[in-house]
């Protein structure tokens, strides 16, 4: 096995329990973050989310498509790059539609300020700490006594 394709299956891995990012636009008014929640299970080079159409980032995307992600559970951490796109197709966001997007969107996929953001991901690192708290413990209590280096386990991904 590569080792592009070990890192891609990590990645994968890693986002099974992070449904939620943090989004940066970058639009006229400078950067802006927010909390969005992936719709799809299974993360690949594209993302989407559901989000009503009249907001910032909607804004900001328009003006400039590239957008930043961080992702994080309790002992990993994903940030993903990209480029940004507002997608307004009722067949794919009904595919998408969960009781999560309901409360924030009352009124199901033909809300007519629904709308999806898809984002094309160029690229991704993430960095695990395996073996969760005692394990990341143990490695910064082994880090004072030695001077070494934190474990944990990094890579880069490129779609």
């Amino acid at each position: 096995m590569s080792d592009e394709r070990e890192k891609r299956e990590k990645l994968v891995e890693l986002m099974r329990d992070m449904p939620i990012a943090m989004m940066t636009t970058y639009g006229s008014e400078g950067p802006h973050s927010f909390p969005m929640a992936r719709q799809e299970v299974e993360p690949s080079a594209e993302l989407w989310f559901i989000t009503a159409r009249d907001t910032r980032h909607v804004r900001d995307i328009g003006v400039d498509p590239r957008v930043s992600l961080t992702f994080s559970s309790r002992d990993s951490w994903v940030a993903m790059t990209g480029r940004a796109e507002i997608v307004d197709d009722r067949a794919k966001l009904g595919e998408l539609w969960n009781t999560f997007a309901e409360a924030w969107l009352p009124g199901g996929p033909d809300n007519p300020d629904a709308v999806l953001v898809r984002v094309d991901v160029e690229s991704a690192e993430y960095w695990d700490t395996p073996g969760g708290k005692i394990s990341s413990l143990l490695s910064f209590v082994k880090t004072k006594l030695t001077g070494d280096t934190f474990d944990a386990e990094h890579g880069t991904v490129r779609p």
